[in-house]
């Protein structure tokens, strides 16, 4: 049976240009705005660095905001290096103050050379000295951010770092201010650390991005500005996906994935010729899986793909679908999503395991 289903837009300008943008601007330091960093600001600077560095030595850390990691993605960035952009939630309502820090440090494993580094403030009294080296990780970066706290546990968060292939610990750190007031009670602090692996997409093999599994898909009007695009990292040239904290669904929502093709064999007018097909399996429980249903095989070739369309220019290859779940009845499913390439006669395929509830 083949399923109903909505096609995701193809993204027609240069997925690379696009992601070269989303790139520069979460990798920039934002001289200007460092310049106007207030006196406390940089004194919480400090302290947050000094949090991360106690749970590097091995001390324990707070977790006050009950800060949760929920998922990260690995796209194809410039310059041999991987876009991960990736989602927290945490507790709003433990806040006591409307602002909020959040500060993400990316540390590679192997101590590989570093290819980033956030300027810190100097501490008090202390002098420079040029022949002393800069701590340096693969990715360092800050925000000062608005908390609603009737968000709840549902409020989420979600930033981006860029670095090479490898294996990286990520510390992920929300701190309130710490309070002016004699005997006010000690900040609020939560931190994390999570291992990703970050796979290589400059490899010449056929692969995929991560599969992003969206709550939703929006158009953009405009690109959007520098501060915008660091808040925003789901946001890939003129549409925004908004990625789920979880794979659980009722029958009255959509599965919605989207995800980028890398390195198809390309024809003599820099066209691929690449099928997707989308088959969906039931997951009984304590019993092997079966095949449930399917959409209509995708192809992506010169008479499906826009006429401009040419991955000479950077042109980059995308797919996606959006399924009505109501044919679905309650448990658990696979999607198995499989890319053939017909000029290479290359195939991979990815998986994305989900839940559907009566609602």
């Amino acid at each position: 049976m083949a399923l109903n289903r909505r096609g995701i837009a193809f993204i027609t300008a240069s997925a690379a240009v696009v992601l070269a943008c989303s790139v520069a601007l979460v990798a920039q330091k934002k001289d200007d705005k460092d310049k106007k960093q207030s006196d406390a600001q940089k004194k919480e600077i400090l302290d947050i660095v000094k949090i991360v560095d106690a749970a590097a030595a091995g001390q324990p850390a707070p977790n006050d905001f009950g800060l949760a990691w929920v998922r990260e993605d690995y796209l194809k960035a410039t310059a041999s290096k991987e876009y991960i952009p990736f989602t927290v939630t945490f507790d709003a309502s433990k806040s006591t103050s409307p602002n909020i820090a959040l500060y993400w440090r990316v540390v590679a494993k192997d101590a590989a050379a570093p290819t980033a580094t956030l300027t810190l403030p100097a501490k008090k009294d202390e002098k420079k000295d040029d022949k002393k080296p800069a701590i340096k990780y693969a990715y360092e970066d800050i925000n000062f951010v608005p908390v609603n706290a009737t968000q709840g546990s549902t409020a989420r968060l979600s930033r981006a770092f860029t670095v090479t292939a490898g294996s990286y610990d990520v510390y992920v750190v929300m701190k309130e201010p710490a309070s002016s007031q004699k005997n006010a009670a000690a900040p609020k602090v939560s931190l994390i650390k999570q291992t990703v692996t970050v796979p290589d997409f400059w490899a010449p093999d056929l692969a995929t991005s991560s599969v992003i599994v969206a709550s939703r898909i929006e158009p953009l009007a405009a690109p959007l500005s520098a501060n915008e695009q660091i808040e925003r990292p789901y946001a890939l040239g003129m549409m925004e996906i908004v990625p789920t904290t979880d794979m659980k669904f009722t029958t009255k929502s959509e599965l919605s994935v989207f995800m980028l093709i890398y390195h198809p064999k390309v024809d003599a007018m820099n066209k691929p010729d690449v099928t997707v097909e989308y088959n969906f399996y039931q997951k009984p429980s304590g019993s092997p899986e079966k095949f449930f249903n399917k959409t209509s095989p995708q192809p992506l070739n010169a008479t499906t793909l826009p006429p401009a369309f040419d991955m000479s220019l950077g042109h980059q290859l995308q797919t996606g679908q959006a399924v009505p779940l109501a044919s679905f009845p309650a448990g658990d499913y696979r999607l198995e999503i499989k890319v053939t390439d017909k000029l290479s006669a290359k195939s991979l395929t990815r998986d994305v395991n989900f839940t559907v509830t009566a609602g």
